[in-house]
């Protein structure tokens, strides 16, 4: 795993939904290295623990994040400003295996809906299936449509898209993909993973977990997940994930 870490720039800012932040870090040192599915670690000053942050768009130069506040790390970082430096180890982890020339459906739900974004772009043809709780927790549609062939947005109160969740979507569209990228959290993925070993359709899931080093080398990520023989194993999600195949991980 090759990463490092640097002082990137904040060269945007957004709240693009509530309590919901769009950084763009300037480090081209870092951005040219991440690929689709990985994440970044990032220093919040007065805290001793970094905060993993999945990536949600990468070039040459930049690293897009996009993040909620779940607490009061993440409620420093906000407050960031344009032109402020800030700490950044990455890229992190196991992303996303996409293969060429294959229909893919991105499954993301709530803030799992971010790293989707990045992983599409690696698909010849992608197709996003995205979850929010309202109409006031959508985020990134318009990115998506730039460059998927078709996107689907459910909420959990039908305020916006389809009245259902993102499992009803894929029900509907599952013949009609080759595989199955998703994130969101643990009970959507479950169900998402069910739906593809019903149809015979390969589906890797990015896993959402507590860190605390973000490199392997404590074990506060550690979850439960089969080796090759079928034996459960504690893994590192930092390191041998964020992202499994569906039928490593035990439900």
């Amino acid at each position: 795993m090759k990463y490092d870490t640097a002082y990137a720039k904040l060269i945007k800012k957004e709240e693009t939904a509530e309590n919901i932040f769009d950084f763009v870090l300037e480090c081209p040192q870092l951005a040219e290295k991440a690929k689709a599915g990985q994440f970044a670690h990032i220093a919040v000053p007065g805290k001793t623990l970094r905060r993993p942050i999945s990536i949600c768009d990468a070039d040459e130069r930049n690293i897009r994040i996009v993040f909620q506040i779940k607490g009061e790390g993440t409620e420093i970082l906000s407050k960031s400003k344009e032109g402020d430096l800030i700490d950044i180890l990455a890229p992190l982890g196991h992303g996303f295996d996409i293969p060429k020339g294959k229909r893919i459906a991105f499954v993301g739900g709530g803030i799992g809906v971010p790293p989707m974004l990045f992983s599409a772009k690696q698909a010849d043809d992608a197709v996003a299936v995205l979850g929010f709780r309202n109409k006031k927790a959508v985020i990134l549609t318009e990115d998506f449509k730039k460059v998927c062939s078709e996107v689907f947005v459910a909420t959990d109160d039908g305020s916006f898209g389809i009245h259902g969740f993102t499992s009803d979507i894929l029900r509907n569209i599952i013949n009609d993909i080759d595989m199955v990228c998703a994130c969101g959290p643990m009970p959507m993925l479950k169900v998402i993973a069910e739906i593809c070993k019903e149809h015979n359709k390969p589906c890797q899931v990015s896993l959402e977990e507590r860190m605390g080093c973000g490199i392997g080398a404590c074990l506060v990520c550690a979850c439960k997940t089969l080796d090759k023989d079928g034996n459960i194993e504690h893994s590192h999600v930092c390191k041998k994930g964020p992202v499994y195949n569906a039928e490593e991980v035990v439900w």
